[in-house]
């Protein structure tokens, strides 16, 4: 089904409710490859039982982490197979810290939708409530649909974020282990593209991919751990763009310029002459 724009555009996604806990929190920070450092107590906070350390990256995952079924790309007007998607972006700005557990709810709309001619990208933007009524987060993301555009729509804009003129203040080595897709997905993204070597040669990739997520969460602790001593509460932001794939058991390295109130971070992966991996990457703290 084609993308319907006049229907589409503005959609509303429904509602709904979703909880977490502290294990959870744990799975997760596991999958981000925390205990490392398995001595260390700044790397110790992630996993400690009563109250790990929550990376704001954890907004992403938190709404459908139980979720055992594949995400559906189905909306008002939009209804895109599986294996035509891949994360185009993703920004998170929380507006308080993520407890180690807790209640909520989300929603959402569907904001931007581009034509990019044979490719579709669209844009939607979801609010998480606490139990307490008060806002948890708002999330910002978009999807690359291959052979989705056509549709009489805009292009859309190109900009991106200029990476500094000099040196880095840091660069960080972070290396992913081969199941590293396989433990993120518990995490409640199984969209077969990571788990599936026939799904992921289907979909015009050699072996499944690491997840755009997972990359965005490896990054983001890897930035919190080196510039602000593992403190994730002083985390307000993180954007990225999808810019390459990285496979299980390869190399991410991250050049890391602060500026004022920010982090401006280059990802590449190492095995493969620095291609790159996330663009547009811009951290924001306190």
């Amino acid at each position: 089904m084609p993308i319907d724009l006049s229907v589409a555009l503005g959609a509303r996604i429904p509602a709904r409710e979703f909880s977490w806990s502290a294990s959870d929190v744990q799975t997760y920070n596991l999958a981000l490859g925390a205990g490392d450092r398995w001595t260390d107590p700044a790397e110790l906070r992630y996993l400690d039982d009563r109250e790990p350390a929550v990376l704001p990256s954890f907004a992403t995952v938190a709404p459908s982490f139980h979720e055992t079924e594949p995400p559906k790309v189905k909306f008002d007007g939009i209804d895109i197979d599986l294996a035509k998607v891949v994360h185009g972006s993703q920004e998170i700005i929380v507006h308080r810290p993520i407890p180690a557990s807790g209640k909520g709810s989300i929603s959402g709309r569907i904001t931007e939708i581009w034509d990019k001619g044979s490719n579709a990208v669209v844009w939607r933007e979801d609010t998480a409530v606490g139990s307490d009524g008060e806002t948890l987060w708002t999330a910002r993301s978009s999807i690359f649909a291959k052979g989705e555009g056509g549709f009489g729509g805009e292009r859309g804009p190109s900009a991106k974020t200029e990476l500094p003129d000099r040196a880095p203040d840091f660069e960080v080595l972070t290396p992913t282990l081969p199941q590293q897709a396989l433990l993120y997905r518990m995490c409640g993204d199984r969209n077969p593209l990571h788990s599936d070597p026939e799904f992921a040669r289907n979909a015009g990739f050699p072996n499944p991919i690491l997840h755009g997520l997972c990359t965005y969460g490896l990054v983001l602790k890897a930035a919190t751990d080196t510039v602000l001593a593992s403190d994730v509460a002083r985390v307000k932001g993180f954007r990225a763009r999808f810019a390459g794939v990285m496979y299980p058991g390869e190399t991410l390295r991250s050049r890391i310029w602060q500026q004022d109130g920010e982090l401006v971070i280059a990802v590449t992966v190492v095995e493969r002459d620095d291609a790159p991996v996330l663009a547009d990457v811009v951290l924001t703290h306190s």
